[in-house]
């Protein structure tokens, strides 16, 4: 068998569709749904996040985003609300229904962020942070593992398979980019991945064109790109003023950027055979 045995398609060969159950019915992520998530790289002010999320609930967007705690290359850099944050997505919730995703950075924080998300995130940089794998592993709410900017595939779905041995099931992929010679770029998109992924793993895969290019021009493309390729998602970056954003406004869409994009993107689910 393969190292990532419950991760693979030789242990279970019916794909994974993670399910999570809100007011406005259940939103699932996995084969044949096409499922967008999306909101400002981190929570700046409630007055800000609320209003961006109302909007996109009425774009009809079916999971929000939002970083409380962030990780910053630099430590003078904008590293989030805190709880505070976490209290303005549970906020934002209640006012659209949809279920929100945020990071973990610490196992220390892991209760706290349990009570305010309904999905945990694992970031790039913890990928391989096996005592954080495993505690987001014993909770039971979904969790979002995206790839580590110089991961490959089995150390991927390795990382996963520490989530999955621990009891928890589901697990999201999100491919972002890796680190490549290339510098035009933030990172290198690797779309590869995902029709590579559906063939080796069960579990669902996303794409998050906005960390992987670094530019919002860019982010439209290749998260067509990305749904054309098989990808059972997005999650993209969206601030309403993204030259004030306090965390990776250059690679943020506007809301009215955005509208479009969702609209392109929903004529490639179509024709992919995928609800939205």
């Amino acid at each position: 068998m393969k190292p990532f045995r419950l991760a693979s398609r030789e242990s279970e060969s019916q794909d994974t569709i993670v399910e999570i159950n809100t007011p406005r019915g259940a939103v699932r992520i996995g084969e044949g749904y096409c499922t967008v998530i999306a909101g400002p790289c981190a929570v700046e002010g409630r007055e800000e996040y609320l209003q961006v999320a109302q909007s996109l609930q009425e774009m009809g967007v079916h999971i929000l985003r939002g970083g409380a705690f962030k990780p910053r290359t630099s430590p003078y850099s904008f590293a989030g609300l805190g709880k505070e944050g976490l209290e303005i997505l549970a906020e934002a919730r209640e006012i659209t229904g949809l279920p929100v995703v945020t990071e973990v950075l610490d196992t220390r924080d892991i209760d706290l962020v349990y009570r305010y998300a309904d999905i945990l995130q694992v970031g790039s940089r913890n990928m391989q942070n096996f005592s954080l794998l495993q505690e987001v592993g014993r909770a039971d709410k979904p969790v979002v593992l995206k790839r580590g900017f110089a991961a490959t595939m089995e150390e991927w779905l390795l990382a996963a398979e520490y989530i999955l041995a621990s009891g928890n099931r589901q697990v999201i992929l999100c491919e972002r980019g890796i680190r490549t010679f290339e510098t035009y770029t933030r990172h290198t998109v690797d779309l590869g991945a995902v029709p590579l992924l559906k063939e080796l793993s069960h579990l669902p895969v996303i794409v998050d064109p906005s960390h992987a290019t670094g530019y919002w021009r860019m982010v439209r493309p290749v998260a067509k790109a990305a749904v054309a390729a098989g990808a059972d998602g997005l999650m993209v970056e969206v601030h309403q003023r993204p030259e004030c954003a306090l965390s990776d406004g250059q690679q943020s869409l506007t809301p009215e950027n955005f509208a479009h994009l969702w609209d392109e993107v929903r004529k490639i689910a179509e024709l992919e055979g995928k609800r939205y």
